[in-house]
C-alpha cells in the first residue's frame, strides 16, 4: 500500500502535524491534540442535546479547533452517569460537559456522589426558558383557561409531561400543584423530544418543554404556548407560526399563574485540567457565540441571552446551587 496523499502531495500524518503547528504558532498557547469528547447528561432531541451539537457543527464548520468534537449522549441516572464520567477523568483537556439545571438536581435527588464543584466551569452559554405548551386542539385558548380548568377539576387527572424525575420539568409542575391547590400526573420521559412528541400524540395534557424541543411542533401548527415562566416576555418579534411569535407569549405570572424559572446551559472540564486548557475551550465558546448562526440559533430557541466565566460564573453557580435546594426540598425531592 501507498502512502495516503492530500491534495497538495502531502502524507496525512504531515499534513496534520503541520495543521496542528499552525494553530499553535496561531493560539500561542496550548490546542488540543485529539478528538474533543462533548458529553450530554441528558437524552437526544433535548435542549442540551440540541445546543451541544450545534456547538459541535459550528466548530467544524468554521474551524475553530485543530480536532473534531464529537457528542456523546450518557443520560443514565438522570444525568449522572454523565457527571460521574467527567468528574473520574481527572486532567484530561480533552473533554467537555454541557450542563443543565440537573448540576444541581441529581446530586441532591440522587445523593451520588457529585457536585458541580468537582468539574471545571468554564462558560455560561445561555439561560434557557420554560413554555407552557398544550395540544393544537385543546380547548384551552390561553394560560388562565389552562389555570383554571387545572384548579376547578372534580379529580386530579391533569397529565404533565415532562423530562425525568425529579428535575426541572416536575420542580416546576410542583409549583403548579402548590399554586392551584391541585395534583397532576406527572410522566416522566427520557429527553425534551420525547416529551413534545408526546403532547403532539395528546398521551398528555400539557408540558412545560423548552422553547426549542417544541418550536417545530408549533411551527407546523401540532402544538400551541400559552406562556412563559420569566418575569418578562421574550424578546424574539419574528413570527414563528402566521400569527405569532416568541414575543407574543405573556409570561405566565401575568396570567395569574405565579411560577418563574430559569435553566443554565453551560459548559465545563474535568477537575484538575489548567488555566491555559481552559482558557481555550473559553476563547472557542467565545467565537462561537460571535457567529451570526449562534445568534439566529438564539432565537429559534427563544433563549436568554447571558455569558458568564471566571469569579462571575462561579458566583452565579453556588447562588443557583442554594436556590435549588431549596426548591427541591419544597417539593420533597432531596435523597434521603
Amino acid at each position: 500500500m501507498g502512502v495516503r496523499v492530500n491534495k497538495n502531495n502531502k502524507p496525512f500524518w504531515l499534513a496534520a502535524l503541520l495543521g496542528l503547528a499552525a494553530w499553535q504558532a496561531q493560539a500561542a498557547g496550548w490546542v488540543p491534540t485529539k478528538p474533543i469528547e462533548f458529553i450530554v447528561p441528558a437524552g437526544t432531541g433535548g435542549g442540551a442535546d440540541q445546543m451541544a451539537r450545534f456547538i459541535q457543527g459550528m466548530v467544524g464548520k468554521h474551524q475553530l479547533s485543530p480536532q473534531p468534537v464529537v457528542v456523546v449522549n450518557k443520560a443514565g441516572g438522570a444525568g449522572a452517569e454523565g457527571f460521574l464520567d467527567v468528574k473520574g477523568d481527572k486532567a484530561n483537556p480533552h473533554k467537555l460537559v454541557i450542563t443543565l439545571s440537573n448540576l444541581f438536581t441529581t446530586p441532591m435527588a440522587t445523593g451520588v456522589p457529585f457536585n458541580w464543584r468537582d468539574l471545571t466551569p468554564v462558560s455560561m452559554m445561555a439561560l434557557d426558558q420554560f413554555v407552557l405548551w398544550v395540544n393544537e386542539e385543546a380547548p384551552y385558548k390561553t394560560a388562565k383557561d389552562y389555570f383554571n380548568a387545572v384548579k376547578t377539576q372534580n379529580v386530579n387527572s391533569f397529565k404533565m409531561g415532562g423530562t425525568g424525575s425529579k428535575q426541572e420539568d416536575q420542580i416546576i409542575t410542583v409549583m403548579l400543584e402548590k399554586s392551584t391547590s391541585k395534583k397532576m400526573i406527572y410522566i416522566p420521559y427520557k429527553g425534551g423530544g420525547d416529551v413534545a412528541v408526546q403532547l403532539v400524540g395528546k398521551h398528555v395534557d400539557s408540558t412545560v418543554n423548552n422553547p426549542i424541543e417544541a418550536e417545530s411542533h408549533w411551527r407546523a401548527g401540532k402544538l400551541r404556548p400559552l406562556c412563559v415562566f420569566d418575569e418578562q416576555r421574550m424578546p424574539y418579534p419574528e413570527k414563528v407560526t402566521a400569527t405569532q411569535s416568541w414575543a407574543d407569549l405573556p409570561t405566565c405570572t401575568s396570567q395569574g399563574i405565579p411560577v418563574s424559572y430559569l435553566m443554565l446551559r453551560g459548559i465545563f472540564m474535568p477537575p484538575g485540567v489548567s488555566a491555559e486548557q481552559t482558557a481555550f475551550y473559553q476563547e472557542l465558546l467565545a467565537k462561537v457565540r460571535a457567529l451570526p448562526e449562534w445568534k439566529d440559533f438564539m432565537a429559534k430557541g427563544a433563549f436568554k441571552q447571558s455569558a458568564l466565566q471566571g469569579p462571575e460564573l462561579v458566583d452565579w453557580l453556588g447562588k443557583n446551587e442554594q436556590l435549588h435546594r431549596v426548591l427541591m426540598k419544597e417539593a420533597g425531592f432531596m435523597a434521603q
